[in-house]
């Protein structure tokens, strides 16, 4: 350890069931610097901050963290910010029900006599802390009243608030707007000469080269290497991103025929379900064939899911503009059950909160979205769910005790199939699948990568959103990319490389609209 070390984390080893997250992960922060933590989606760096900061206490990872020279145990985050480490999330833990001043305080609030708490204190030092933040607000005012640029600000604060020594940031700027970021940028550099550290998680590599003193590179849980400032450019960290070996992980294309046209997304622009005067999609132009898998790759806060639940019965969003065509054919997909009859098919990333009803069985969670044509005569065709359900339970390879046994019992990777089946049994035109093997072992991958062959092959379109260029790179056809809810270009299979994608994930756009 460095004399200008103000912490260094050695060795640091996670597991998540078997699955190393962490991988014996060494890094260091000097005292009055922003290190910057870069990766790929996956990669460990989230996992890596909530060690230090307590979300995953001491006992539950191997390897130390030496703290000013000192070996630290941190139990929890109270803990944690007890020695000034303060970790502030992409989604903010703020109450949007109650003013400024109490979220700043909220758990460490101001005593007055008898033990009452000091409002008019609570008031004055809050404003005080927001004045450090540049946020020129009354601390009265709702946190829920506030821009998430704003809200942000509000945590710094809150953070001030506890003595801060290192201030952790997970993509700190991927829902703010222009003016935002630049404010807060801003602020992360000041810190260093309030003598406070920082450590920031971001995928925004112009704001990483323009603000950090050094960068870490975590690759597969691993930290593959640290770069000096002299050495930091957004090509050089694109390079220690990527390159790993993905021809064993998928199975061999089979051979098919990119037929006509199938979904045609045009203009389409989404504005935020929360906050109406951001757009979450800007202007995007989408183009799916029969027997093609297209892929869509963005980094965090790209829009790639805004963009497919916007157009599968506008599922996110608000102030809808743009057509959707299919086959040719304007369609209406102003509700689910409108992008259904188009013949549009969503397989949510959230299988267990969105995709299932885990205490059902196999039969009703495949059945569920076709119930209409499994109608007879008033009442649901029992015989024919049945039959769905067994010949899924084959084609796709489903492991399960029986088609009656609850979902929930299944693992990971056979309750993605179910999913599956689920939407392919509304024999849909276009089937979009987003993070499709997201939580899953790689065998289970291997399987579903094995399926989404067979239904391109098949003649079905498929879309296929991914955070991980190489199974992107894998599997698919032609692979579009996304920054900040637009469309930055695409690549054809034969023309796609980590590297060009991600320049193009990265691609700082000229806009002339808000």
């Amino acid at each position: 350890m460095e004399p200008t070390d103000l912490l260094v984390m050695r060795g640091i080893t996670k597991d998540f069931q078997g699955i190393k997250a962490l991988d014996g992960v060494t890094i260091d922060l000097r005292r009055d610097e922003v290190l910057a933590v870069c990766g790929e989606n996956g990669a460990g760096k989230s996992t890596l901050m909530k060690v230090l900061s307590g979300v995953y206490p001491h006992g539950s990872f191997s390897g130390e963290i030496l703290l000013d020279g000192e070996v630290v145990e941190m139990s929890g985050i109270a803990q944690s910010e007890d020695r000034g480490i303060v970790i502030i999330h992409q989604e903010l833990a703020l109450t949007s029900t109650m003013s400024i001043a109490e979220n700043i305080h909220l758990g460490n609030e101001v005593r007055g006599r008898l033990g009452l708490i000091d409002w008019e204190e609570t008031r004055r030092r809050a404003a005080a802390l927001l004045a450090m933040v540049g946020l020129h607000e009354n601390p009265s005012t709702l946190v829920g009243d506030l821009s998430v640029g704003k809200q942000q600000l509000v945590e710094i604060a809150k953070a001030f608030s506890k003595d801060v020594r290192i201030l952790i940031l997970d993509e700190p700027t991927s829902a703010l707007t222009d003016e935002e970021s630049e404010h807060l940028l801003g602020l992360i550099a000041d810190l260093k000469q309030r003598g406070i550290a920082s450590i920031i998680i971001s995928h925004k590599l112009n704001e990483i080269e323009r603000i950090a003193d050094r960068v870490t590179v975590i690759r597969d849980g691993a930290v593959v290497e640290t770069l000096p400032k002299s050495e930091i450019t957004q090509a050089r960290i694109i390079r220690g991103m990527v390159g790993r070996d993905i021809n064993h992980l998928f199975p061999e294309r089979l051979p098919k025929t990119v037929g006509d046209e199938v979904l045609r997304v045009e203009a389409w622009s989404v504005q935020d379900a929360a906050d109406p005067s951001r757009r979450r999609v800007r202007d995007a132009h989408l183009v799916a064939r029969a027997g093609e898998i297209v892929g869509i790759c963005g980094l965090m806060g790209a829009g790639r899911t805004e963009l497919a639940l916007s157009v599968f019965g506008r599922s996110y969003g608000s102030g809808f503009s743009g057509d959707v065509f299919v086959d040719g054919v304007k369609r209406d997909v102003s509700t689910v059950s409108k992008a259904i009859d188009a013949g549009i098919a969503y397989v949510t990333e959230d299988r267990k909160t969105l995709g299932l009803h885990l205490d059902d069985d196999v039969v009703q969670n495949i059945a569920l979205p076709s119930l209409p044509r499994l109608r007879r005569r008033g009442f649901v065709d029992e015989d024919a769910e049945i039959g769905a359900a067994n010949a899924f339970k084959g084609s796709m390879r489903i492991k399960t005790p029986s088609i009656f046994a609850p979902v929930g019992q299944l693992s990971g990777g056979n309750q993605q199939k179910v999913v599956l089946s689920r939407w392919i049994f509304t024999d849909p035109r276009v089937l979009i699948l987003d993070e499709p093997t997201r939580g899953i072992d790689v065998g289970a991958k291997f399987e579903i990568y094995t399926i989404i062959q067979e239904l391109a092959a098949s003649g079905k379109s498929v879309v296929f959103i991914s955070s991980e260029l190489p199974e992107l790179l894998g599997v698919c056809d032609r692979i579009v990319a996304m920054r900040e809810g637009e469309i930055t270009g695409e690549l054809p299979i034969d023309q796609a490389t980590p590297e060009k994608l991600m320049e193009l994930m990265t691609l700082e756009r000229t806009r002339d609209d808000d």
